[in-house]
């Protein structure tokens, strides 16, 4: 359906009607919405986390989309929906709007209340209503970017529009926004919270939630197997290292490798440095870091360490962190 020619409709139906944003905590570039208030307008509500990279990589097509037909009756609203506890900090999400050049609307959602009345699981989700605020058409996940601008356009010609090009959007996304490799990714998202790490392939005899403990690293990884060396605190949100040179170790397949973390202390500032098969990334460093692998940490966000050229193999990754303080939440690949 995404290769539908120029013009010809796609066949929609009515999945209910736009639900309520009353629940929104805050609205960032934008005053209070209302389904009433923009009655007349097409509306894309699209649910994010900022350090989510399923939604990074859905941006650039969200932000073309936003500059291509908001003057012609297509209003953005993103739904700020926090996973970990500090996406609920505005600060931290205002600091992310800046960063990811985002000028639509977006509605602070840390109590879930709009998530619950969409009834939406997923991040990145769309919904699209039409100008009577009747959902018409959603999409959860990546992808899909061509049907969800066909019926925008569609929308929007309902709605009265007198011109709408029929050429999509054409975008170069580059950095974190850049697609993931899939016929090369073979490493799942992995949680390093005791509250999700029961089903995670630890490579190591036992983990010790909520105390301090001292971990050796194995001598060898299975694909997709990870560890930690060094003293460390598996807490309920993320694993937390206590005495500087702690390290975390991650067998995996895939471009990419990016880790969701920051400093537990606000004003803190951690030094850290990767490895690649027990050396320097080279020219597969990641954008967050160098080519030595050094790095430094100092806010909670998704940090991208490797971009490895092809071919793609399985390879080892290390991260060292040279101070004590270090919070890490998630491993992700791309």
């Amino acid at each position: 359906m995404a290769h539908r020619p120029p013009g010809e409709p796609v066949p929609l139906r009515v999945e209910g009607q736009l639900a309520s944003l009353d629940g929104a905590t805050g609205w960032l570039n934008s005053g209070r919405l209302t389904p009433e208030g923009l009655r007349g307008r097409v509306v894309l509500v699209g649910f994010w986390t900022y350090t989510c990279i399923n939604w990074l990589r859905t941006l650039p097509y969200l932000r073309a989309w936003d500059a291509k037909y908001r003057d012609r009756g297509l209003t953005l609203i993103g739904v700020h929906t926090p996973e970990f506890g500090f996406e609920r900090d505005t600060d931290n999400v205002e600091a992310a709007v800046r960063h990811g050049g985002i000028g639509y609307p977006v509605a602070l959602d840390s109590g879930y209340a709009i998530w619950r009345e969409f009834e939406n699981h997923y991040w990145p989700a769309v919904y699209l209503a039409d100008a009577q605020g009747r959902i018409r058409y959603h999409h959860v996940g990546e992808g899909e970017y061509a049907m969800a601008e066909m019926v925008v356009q569609q929308l929007l010609v309902e709605a009265g529009a007198t011109s709408s090009p029929p050429a999509l959007v054409s975008v170069r996304p580059s950095g974190v926004e850049m697609g993931a490799a899939w016929s090369d990714l073979r490493s799942p998202e992995t949680y390093l919270g005791a509250n999700s790490i029961v089903t995670s392939p630890v490579a190591v005899e036992q983990l010790r939630f909520g105390e301090p403990y001292q971990y050796s690293v194995p001598t060898d990884l299975d694909l997709n197997q990870w560890a930690p060396s060094g003293t460390w605190i598996f807490a309920t949100h993320a694993a937390l290292s206590i005495q500087p040179n702690a390290r975390l170790s991650y067998r995996f397949h895939a471009r990419d490798l990016h880790l969701v973390m920051g400093p537990a202390s606000p004003e803190g500032q951690i030094p850290f440095r990767i490895f690649l098969d027990g050396e320097a990334p080279g020219t597969a460093h990641g954008g967050d870091v160098d080519a030595s692998g050094s790095g430094t940490m100092t806010n909670h966000r998704l940090h991208h360490l490797l971009r490895q050229p092809e071919p793609v193999t399985d390879r080892v990754f290390a991260i060292e962190f040279l101070a004590a303080g270090a919070e890490v939440y998630l491993f992700s690949f791309g």
